[in-house]
């Protein structure tokens, strides 16, 4: 029986008259209902008559728009248009120019991600300026954004309606949780303080290597990528991770999942620095941080639990080329491998293979339906299961390169009835992506049908993520592959990651009538026992082009080419214990990866400058075989254990000796070192490594002309874990030295062991700081913040006649301060100041991030000072200290800024960096202090330096 709203639907394609109930002939296996052949048909219609600028819209944008523009009447398009009728887009153009940015805020769109490197801008557009946009020479094409999700799997399903927190909600939880965190570790004693630890690091047994081996992560940077880390200051007052984490100015991200991925880090590798961005911002922006997190932020080991779906199984494409990029420089790379589920578990939701002709014609023009069933027999459907079938993303993919793709084909959701009730045909014609993509509405009878519209027989991957196919109760038989591991994860050499439980099993069934979940071995270790999730993502990926396009197997991109990646690599622990609220436990390939790369951070601690084919080879070759025997496809080698792999590459406590700040004492009794000076330079180093350095020694020089140094080298012996030594050199400051310009030391530290040697470069202010505050101010008018935009807000501030800066600080004035959110009086008023990045630039071009994403829902700055001498730093307010006044140390220190001459034109930048919030630029100063040029009698004769050769000093 036909229902309704393919009715409707057939009305609004204005093809046919709705059918009289009872019409419409019956879905069979092997062919097209009446009704799906016009609904087709009609759609293919839209496809034919698109004029060029179309030919650049994603299929379900186009046809949102000409039901808007009232061309069609109510089809539901697929897009996603919100209340104000704006739709969210990647628009990839040929290069991102001040033009390109200038005609889309023209065009009233808000720009919420750049990727000059990837040439693509994520941007909030008004539908019906999407056409507009994409008849732009600059523009290639128009998508609807490219979503993402983490490997993370819910105690309820993601399709179960729930309560959702609102921004508000989640800013106040944090607060309480961050301000309870602060009051306890203020009233408890040391003995009460216990934090939480993963049961993973009982598992793996990370917490008898770290013993055995007395290894815990240092020298080595870890860093994550996931959706945001909300709550990482929380889970520093509570001591679950370090003062410190390089998070990337702007790229907190939105949620907690970063955070607990971090915390499982901490737990199996204490001593290793941590780092994050976000993944979300868009995939080019993933593509970005993934680079930066590497060449920027330096880290060794990076991990990451997110796959946005427009990722090829079949050629790596920019998020994969990014991991490439960073391997290649030495980088050890972990991905989760997904909870797609797997064909041994009876979970996949996943086929791959050939086309097959069905012989079935669509409507007037040429297309055929692919026949799923093959050799064995014809069915053009592949039945969804009904228990996962809405808001499930359906991606088809085929064997073209990426952006040449001229083999068209067409992707279909039909119902019971067999009516269509979504689709997603974008035009191939040469230049495009092999990429179709839909969003399940929900439905009993749910079917795919997968389409050729035009060109050659291609290998298909048709993926229902997170969904399952099923026998359909009308006799469809569901066609299951493995291989459901796609995107980044697959790169050559990235580490995919599985997952297995090391405590209590997963809470729920995956769908209703499955066997129970395994459980895990805690408070035991993993081994040969042990099972994998029954929702883990199975392998192997076949891949055909390399990621320039160039094709592996030239001339055969089928079932028998290309080349095969054994994905994933090796299980870890998931179902653990973290401190952030909604993830405890803490389910899915998303935990399992941390572990895993917390346990290669270990590998490098102990081993520094271990090849990463070493690494790789250690973790698997050591790897407790699980499931069925030997290698398989999703489990890879097995489950690994760190004192396994730290005994097979022989991993040791390293000592790690590094040089301090240096105390400097004038010869001439004065509070500065001036031009002509002499002076005593105690330098401190430090081992901060877990072995103890023995011939340990600094050798003290200086780039600076005219400065000596006496003597370049001493000796600091033997320094013990998490001891000092001191030793006293003298320098001699030329008189001809410029005020103002520093001297620049440079301590080069060698000790025993594969750390050595270290170096830190130190500079020394030169005069005597003046006691006048020069003061410079911004004096134009008000300058909007855009909301959820890195393009952000800046005004200038002009500084003459300062010359060397002795002393910076920075301030957001006002006259009259409140939380009232549209106050003109304050410096910056702003109705949810955690969104905001401030960024103070100097004329050198050095930058320091004022303040990150701090003090939550708290509205307004007002007569505020950022000053590298304060007692509190600014990250650490809450919304309670609501309007933000008084003084605080910035993000970054200001001192950094003040290397080179401050006259010239400085730029202070604000990036709202969520949605929802406004406000505005009014009133920000700097605040610089020169130096006094001293008399000419009062200038120092040439004083004899004296030299301490005596031993280490301790301190």
């Amino acid at each position: 029986m036909l229902t309704a709203g393919a009715a409707a639907l057939l009305a609004a394609l204005g093809l046919v008259s709705p059918p009289v109930a009872g019409a419409a002939t019956a879905s069979t296996p092997d062919a097209f209902t009446e009704v799906a052949q016009q609904q087709i048909a009609a759609l293919q219609a839209i496809k034919a008559g698109r004029t060029a600028a179309e030919s650049k819209l994603d299929s379900q944008l186009l046809v949102a728009q000409k039901v808007a523009a009232k061309q069609l009447n109510a089809l539901q398009s697929g897009a996603t248009v919100s209340a104000a009728g704006t739709v969210l887009v990647d628009i990839r153009a040929s290069k991102v120019s001040p033009d390109l940015i200038a005609g889309l805020t023209k065009a009233g769109a808000g720009i919420r991600a750049v990727s000059d490197r990837y040439a693509s801008v994520r941007a909030e557009v008004a539908l019906d300026k999407v056409g507009e946009i994409a008849a732009r020479g600059d523009v290639k094409r128009v998508e609807q954004a490219d979503q993402a999700m983490t490997a993370r799997e819910l105690a309820t399903p993601a399709t179960t309606p729930g309560k959702t927190e609102t921004k508000q909600q989640k800013a106040d939880r944090i607060a309480g949780e961050l301000q309870k965190a602060v009051s306890a570790k203020t009233q408890r004693s040391a003995a009460a303080a216990a934090t939480l630890t993963s049961e993973g690091d009982r598992a793996h047994n990370a917490d008898l290597a770290r013993q055995q081996f007395g290894v815990t992560g240092v020298g080595v940077k870890a860093c994550a990528l996931s959706d945001g880390v909300d709550s990482l200051a929380a889970s520093q007052a509570k001591g679950e991770l370090p003062p410190s984490v390089d998070v990337i100015p702007g790229q907190e991200g939105d949620g907690d999942e970063g955070t607990a991925m971090l915390e499982i880090i901490h737990d199996l590798a204490p001593n290793a620095a941590l780092g994050f961005a976000s993944a979300f911002n868009s995939d080019a922006g993933f593509a970005d941080n993934i680079r930066k997190l590497r060449f920027e932020s330096h880290c060794d080991v990076i991990v990451d639990d997110v796959i946005y779906f427009k990722e090829s199984p079949f050629q790596d494409w920019i998020i994969a080329q990014a991991v490439n990029d960073v391997t290649a420089d030495g980088a050890l790379y972990f991905s989760s491998a997904g909870n797609e589920g797997n064909v041994a578990s009876g979970t996949a939701g996943h086929w791959e293979g050939d086309f097959v002709d069905s012989g079935k014609s669509v409507g007037k023009f040429a297309g055929t339906a692919h026949n799923f069933a093959g050799a064995a027999g014809s069915q053009i459907y592949e039945p969804l299961s009904a228990a996962s079938s809405s808001g499930i993303p359906v991606t088809l993919h085929w064997s073209d390169p990426l952006g040449a793709s001229s083999n068209d084909y067409d992707l279909y959701v039909l119902n019971a009835a067999g009516a269509v009730v979504s689709f997603s045909q974008n035009v191939q014609d040469g230049t495009q992506d092999p990429y179709e993509r839909i969003t399940t509405q929900g439905g009993t009878g749910l079917r795919l049908a997968v389409v050729k519209f035009s060109g050659q027989n291609r290998y298909l991957s048709l993926s229902a993520l997170r969904g399952r196919f099923s026998d359909s109760a009308d006799g469809l038989k569901a066609y299951n592959t493995p291989g459901v591991t796609v995107g980044h994860s697959a790169a050559r050499d990235a580490f995919s990651v599985a997952a297995a439980p090391a405590a209590k099993a997963f809470g729920r069934a995956l769908e209703p009538g499955d066997p129970a979940n395994p459980a895990g071995p805690y408070p035991g270790a993993f081994s040969g026992a042990t099972k994998a999730e029954r929702f883990t993502s199975d392998g192997p990926r076949r891949v055909f082009y390399e990621a320039d396009g160039t094709p592996i197997t030239p001339g055969n991109v089928s079932s028998t080419g290309g080349e095969v990646r054994n994905k994933p690599e090796i299980t870890a622990a998931d179902g653990v214990t973290t401190s952030v609220t909604g993830f405890n436990p803490f389910f899915g390939t998303s935990a399992a990866a941390p572990h895993a790369a917390a346990i290669a951070a270990l590998v490098l601690s102990g081993n520094p400058g271990l090849p990463p084919a070493d690494v790789r080879e250690a973790l698997i070759n050591t790897a407790v075989d699980i499931e069925r025997p030997g290698r398989d496809n999703f489990t890879g080698a097995g489950v690994i254990l760190a004192d396994k792999v730290l005994a097979y590459t022989g991993a040791s406590p390293q000592p790690l000796v590094v040089a301090k700040q240096p105390t400097v004492t004038p010869a001439d009794g004065g509070s500065s070192l001036d031009p002509g000076d002499t002076a005593k330079v105690s330098l401190p180093v430090t081992n901060d490594g877990d072995g103890t350095a023995v011939s340990t020694s600094v050798v003290l020089t200086s780039p600076t002309p005219g400065v000596t140094v006496a003597p370049r080298a001493k000796s600091y012996g033997t320094i013990s874990p998490g001891q000092t030594g001191v030793n006293d050199f003298t320098i001699t400051v030329p008189a001809s030295q410029q005020l103002g310009v520093p001297v620049v030391l440079n301590a080069r530290v060698t000790f025993a062991g594969a750390n050595s040697p270290t170096t830190s470069t130190f500079s020394l202010p030169v005069g005597t700081p003046s006691p006048v505050t020069q003061d410079f101010a911004y004096t134009g008018a008000p300058v909007a913040v855009p909301d959820n935009s890195p393009v952000g807000a800046s005004v200038t501030i002009p500084v003459a006649g300062v010359g060397r800066a002795a002393k910076l600080a920075f301030s957001v004035d006002g006259t009259t301060c409140s939380t009232d959110a549209t106050s003109t009086a304050v410096g910056l008023n702003h109705s949810y100041v955690g969104d905001l990045v401030g960024t103070l630039t100097a004329p050198s071009g050095a930058k320091a991030t004022v303040f990150q994403r701090n003090g939550g829902s708290g509205k307004n700055l007002c007569k505020v000072v950022f000053a590298d001498t304060a007692a509190a730093a600014f990250s650490t307010v809450t919304s309670a200290n609501a309007p933000f006044t008084g003084t605080w140390r910035p993000t970054n220190a200001l001192g950094g800024l003040t290397g080179a001459a401050v006259d010239g034109t400085w730029t202070f930048s604000v990036v709202d960096a969520a949605g929802g919030d406004a406000g505005s630029i009014r009133a920000v100063a700097l605040h610089i202090n020169g130096f006094v040029q001293p008399a000419a009698a009062d200038r120092p004769a040439n004083v004899r330096g004296a030299t301490n050769n005596g031993p280490v000093h301790p301190m």
